[in-house]
């Protein structure tokens, strides 16, 4: 009998341990309270979900991190985490009241849509981190608010959380200054031997770039990376793919004294050439109090390049209601897109120009390539010096795509089945099959939209690139 009472304790111990554990976890990943507002609430799940543990410069390393075979699995997450998204600014936005980047919040959804993070590992080893439900439920909602409030694009109903946005034109255009920068743009008078314009490299006619794989400068000059289209650079953050100037004037400021490019030696230079027009020399002073500078001529330019967006593509009409104008298969590909985490990068109406993001986030790309490294190559960490930022480029937008070719930064993929396929592969570990591949590259056709209320075409033929190697250059056509 008295064995039995032992027994029945012992029991009794345990069933009440287990329910003090069951409560305990319960409690733990009950979601943030509903008095919170949705930023708070989403601040919470990513403070608890451990998210700072990996995706920061300063991690908030778990208690085991330095317990023998422990550290080695930990510092690795961290190292990965990091280098493949950093947290932080979103974290920091939330706090602080700000307007998160588009971008940070179309990761952390697609994170919490697929319930992929944190990594059991993780959550077993603290409770209360796990994606639930309604944890998953208070992030997509906060992203579709977020996105109904932050973008004047006019979507309404169910395509109003989309991460992939309409063109809206800026409707502030100075149309003086526009037409000015339009003679600017194209003028040779740029250059040091008045033989290269904005337009050799970037032309109207031809998508908004040379369809080259580096372009070409003065006396033949050759660059050194892919020269990304000027159609709607507007919605970019930075300008070019290392993001070193900040504004469109910044940008139109580089190529003319670039000694590749213009080789111009300076803008009193080029200002002396301009002001031998008259035609110049009077528009100029009814625009620029100043007149004809480094200032002026970058300005008109800009304000030029502001109108170079092209709306009313068939996926625009798509999301702004008309079932109609995408077909079935355009559509799979778009939910693909989605699927395999491409619109976490290129999201907003240009889908990309957001973010700097690392090329080859899951598989050594560079490597892979099996070329010599290059100072292009290193992206943004040309400008910073910052390791993490090495091989890290502006993400590019993929409108009107299919006229952009070749691709990538250097210029190495020279149709879109080929950046797709290696895209997938690079960034986000997943091998497309054939189908896959067709109906993603169908859903990027439908990006074509209109310049001046005209469908945006390249009089170029698809696939004849301009190729630069070490020892020739030739034009490459890929059939």
């Amino acid at each position: 009998m008295k064995n039995l009472k032992k027994r029945d304790l012992f029991i009794i111990a345990a069933l009440a341990i287990v329910v003090v554990l069951f409560v305990a976890y319960r409690v733990a990943i009950r979601p943030p309270s509903e008095d919170l507002v949705p930023n708070a609430r989403v601040a919470e799940i990513l403070d608890k979900g451990g998210c700072i543990s990996c995706h920061s410069a300063n991690p908030e390393l778990p208690f085991y991190a330095s317990w023998p075979i422990a550290e080695g699995m930990v510092m690795a997450d961290v190292e990965e985490g990091y280098r493949a998204f950093d947290v932080m600014p979103l974290v920091n936005a939330l706090a602080n009241g700000e307007t998160p980047n588009p971008v940070d919040v179309a990761k952390v959804e697609k994170v919490a849509l697929d319930k992929r993070m944190p990594e059991a590992k993780y959550y077993l080893m603290h409770w209360g981190s796990q994606m639930t439900n309604a944890k998953r439920d208070i992030v997509v909602g906060w992203a579709e608010q977020y996105r109904t409030e932050y973008y004047a694009d006019g979507l309404e109903g169910k395509r109003a959380g989309e991460p992939v946005r309409p063109i809206v034109p800026p409707t502030d255009i100075d149309e003086a200054k526009a037409l000015l920068g339009f003679d600017l743009y194209h003028d040779t008078r740029l250059s040091v031997d008045n033989t290269v314009s904005c337009a050799t490299c970037h032309g109207l006619n031809t998508g908004g770039v040379d369809n080259h794989q580096y372009s070409d400068g003065v006396e033949g000059r050759m660059g050194g990376v892919n020269a990304p289209t000027v159609f709607n650079a507007v919605y970019n953050f930075v300008q070019f793919w290392d993001g070193r100037a900040a504004t469109l004037a910044a940008q139109a400021a580089g190529p003319p004294l670039n000694p590749v490019e213009m080789a111009s030696t300076s803008f009193d230079e080029i200002a002396a050439k301009l002001a031998a027009d008259e035609s110049y020399v009077a528009r100029f002073a009814e625009l620029y109090p100043e007149g004809i500078n480094e200032a002026s001529i970058t300005d008109a330019i800009a304000e030029f390049e502001r109108t170079l967006t092209t709306p009313n593509s068939r996926f625009d009409k798509w999301l702004l209601g008309d079932d109609s104008a995408i077909t079935a298969k355009e559509l799979e590909g778009y939910n693909l897109f989605k699927e395999y985490n491409c619109a976490t990068c290129h999201v907003g109406a240009n889908l990309g120009g957001a973010t700097y993001e690392l090329m080859g986030v899951r598989h050594d790309y560079f490597a892979d390539r099996g070329l010599e490294l290059t100072e292009e190559d290193n992206g943004r960490y040309k400008e910073t010096k910052a390791e993490r930022d090495r091989h890290r480029f502006k993400v590019p937008g993929l409108r009107n795509i299919a006229l952009t070719w070749p691709y990538f930064h250097d210029g190495t993929r020279l149709t879109m089945d080929e950046a797709v396929r290696d895209m997938a592969y690079y960034q986000s570990d997943v091998k497309l099959s054939e189908g896959e591949v067709d109906a993603i590259v169908a859903f990027l056709h439908t990006l074509t939209g209109e310049y001046n209320g005209v469908l945006l075409t390249n009089e170029n033929e698809y696939g004849v690139v301009h190729v630069h190697d070490d020892d020739h250059d030739h034009d490459h056509d890929h059939e």
